[in-house]
Formats: structure tokens, C-alpha cells, sequence
């Protein structure tokens, strides 16, 4: 009989792992980070151990490089985000926001997008400064097929006269002129990204100098970051769930610096989620060079191949992000950061605070 009990209360655990509502977290409002802080490298962290399953330190982020040693492989992933928001007037006056997936190219460009706005459909036409914008199509959750066209400029410098930094939503605020540079990270090189790898807003040059000087070697991958990072879970069971695939880019130098460091068993600490879905995708992939779509989701139960250990932010409750992390570390581990984190008043999301998962 008690052998019984005990597989049943195993198999119950084990169904709960995959119900979304078991990565529900309750956060205070006034702990959403609004703003950056006036210095990248002074956010706060969150040392974490998975193998003790230990909060190891609180610390400053630009102490983290006292974590480091000599030969650790360090990845970054390099995407630009580019000015993805517009906002625009119906031909009939009413207000519209738009979203976009893609960078827009030329004079006429077709995209998906997100819009926010009443009475939408296939057919309506909106202007945002000089770029006109037509609705072809209405699908599911708020996404539109749209087509941007410009009379006589390119539509890529169109958006940066009239789009803004495409803050998420939970920002509530207007996008500002400094969040042209700090919804970045200072090695931001290959524009495409519609939301920051935001993990690396914390460094700057300084400490990365700092840490070529200690022995780490720095790598660099592209992952351009789209609706499929955030688009939100709405299904009970997570293992239903599906990523859009995003556009990667990873270069023979990184793949053979990967192959090295494993070779050799130095750690490769991955900067951020976009970071470890995109290493992790190219180990099932035989760990090759690549360029196209990634669409892996990581969730409870992954096998990871390739990452040691991650530096991320705090993420939003039930997100693809939080389960990402609750794999790597543990869904108790990481729910007992989140909770000492709230209690010791650290900053949450984009503009927050950061935590190091060794």
C-alpha cells in the first residue's frame, strides 16, 4: 500500500511540473524597474548555486567579474534592436500602435506586427508620419499581416525619424530618447531584434577589459530576438506550447571556441536565455555553423549539452524565460531567488536587476 501511495503522490509531482500555474509568482508593482539605472554596471546580483542549491551572494553586478577564472568561455549574443514601434492615425482619426517583427527595407515592405487599436481589419490604412501602413490580414492574438510602403524613402530610415525603442509592455511609460541607447547593450552590432537580449545591458567596455585581462575568452552569437521570445503561454499543459522560430546566426570562430572549451572542460557561461536557446539548439544540431531559424523551447526536463552557467535577469511569471531558467536550475531554486530577491527590494525585468546561475 505504501509503495502505492508513493507513486501516485510521484506521478502527481511529476503532472505538476508541466502546469503553468506552478510558475505563477506575485510581484509588487513598485519592483518593475522603470528606467535603467544611471550606471550599467551598478544593477545589483544575485549570485545563484544549482549544485548546493544555495543563493550564494548578493552582490553589485560590476563585482561579477570575482566569479570568473581563467578560461572561461564567455557568449554574448551581439542583435541590435531597432526603433520596432510606431505609433499612427486611421485615415478616420482613431490612434493605432504598431509593433513591428521585421526591419522594414526599401520602399514597400510586408511584415507580421502587433497592433493596438479599435476596430481593425483587412483593409484599413494608417499613417505614421510618412510611412503608410495597410492591414492585410487579421490573425490570432492581437497579430496582423501589414504592409508598410513610403512614397519616395527608404523605409529603414523612415523608422528611425518616426519609430521609438520598442519597450515592453509592462514599461509603463513612453519611450524616452535614452532608451534609444540603453534598451541596448553596448555590443549591439547586427540590427534585427524587435525586444533586447536584455542580460547584457550590464556590461560595459570597462568590464569587459577587465575580464580579457583575468583569462576569459569572449564569443559572440546573433539571435534576433522576435515575437517568439515573449508571445505569452496560453495553455495549461507548457508542453504544448510552441516558439516561433527566430532568425540565428552563429560563426565557425564561436562553434570551434565552444567545441574547445568542452573539449578542455572550461565552463561556457551563456549571457542571457537567447544565448543558451541558441547553443543548446546548434548541440542537437551536431554543433555546426549555422544561419536560419531557431525555434527550440526549453522547459523542465531539457537535457542541456553545452551551458555551464547563465547570467539573465528576472523574468515575468509563467513565461517561456522563467521555464527556461527553472530547467537549468530548478523550479524550487530559482523560486527561492525570486522570493529573496523581492524581499531584498531588487529591481525586476528589462531594466532590473540580474542573477548569475553558476
Amino acid at each position: 500500500m505504501l509503495c502505492i501511495i508513493l507513486r501516485v503522490m510521484q506521478e502527481k509531482n511529476h503532472e505538476k511540473i508541466f502546469d503553468i500555474d506552478y510558475y505563477d509568482y506575485q510581484l509588487p508593482e513598485n519592483l518593475i524597474a522603470y528606467f535603467p539605472p544611471e550606471k550599467r554596471e551598478d544593477s545589483k546580483l544575485l549570485v545563484i548555486n544549482r549544485k548546493t542549491k544555495e543563493l550564494y551572494f548578493h552582490d553589485k553586478f560590476k563585482e561579477i567579474k570575482k566569479y570568473f577564472k581563467k578560461g572561461d568561455l564567455l557568449i554574448l549574443n551581439d542583435t541590435k534592436v531597432f526603433p520596432a514601434r510606431l505609433k499612427g492615425k486611421k485615415l478616420t482619426g482613431g490612434e493605432v500602435e504598431v509593433l513591428l517583427f521585421k526591419r522594414p527595407e526599401g520602399r514597400s515592405f510586408k511584415t507580421y506586427a502587433l497592433l493596438k487599436g479599435k476596430r481593425l481589419k483587412p483593409g484599413t490604412e494608417i499613417l505614421a508620419g510618412e510611412i503608410k501602413i495597410k492591414i492585410l490580414e487579421k490573425l490570432e492574438g492581437g497579430r496582423f499581416l501589414i504592409e508598410l510602403t513610403s512614397s519616395d524613402k527608404d523605409l529603414k530610415t523612415l523608422i528611425y525619424s518616426y519609430g521609438s525603442a520598442p519597450l515592453p509592455p509592462y514599461i509603463k511609460r513612453e519611450p524616452q530618447k535614452i532608451d534609444l541607447e540603453r534598451y541596448q547593450t553596448v555590443y549591439a552590432k547586427k540590427e534585427g531584434a524587435i525586444a533586447a537580449p536584455t542580460a547584457g545591458f550590464h556590461f560595459d567596455k570597462k568590464l569587459f577589459e577587465e575580464l580579457k585581462e583575468i583569462g576569459v575568452e569572449i564569443k559572440y552569437i546573433t539571435l534576433h530576438v522576435g515575437y517568439g521570445t515573449f508571445a505569452p503561454i496560453k495553455v495549461k499543459d507548457i508542453r504544448e506550447h510552441k516558439i516561433d522560430p527566430e532568425y540565428i546566426e552563429v560563426e565557425e570562430e564561436t562553434v570551434e571556441a565552444i567545441k574547445k572549451a568542452k573539449l578542455e572542460g572550461r565552463r561556457i557561461v551563456a549571457v542571457g536565455t537567447t544565448v543558451v536557446r541558441t547553443i543548446e539548439f546548434l548541440a542537437l544540431k551536431g554543433l555546426k555553423p549555422y544561419k536560419g531559424l531557431c525555434d527550440l523551447y526549453i522547459y523542465p526536463g531539457f537535457e542541456f549539452r553545452l551551458t555551464s552557467a547563465m547570467i539573465t535577469n528576472f523574468h515575468l511569471p509563467k513565461s517561456s524565460l522563467l521555464l527556461l531558467v527553472c530547467a537549468f536550475a530548478g523550479r524550487d531554486l530559482i523560486f527561492k531567488a525570486y522570493k529573496s530577491a523581492i524581499e531584498k527590494g531588487y529591481r525586476f525585468y528589462s531594466y532590473g536587476d540580474a542573477t548569475f546561475i553558476m
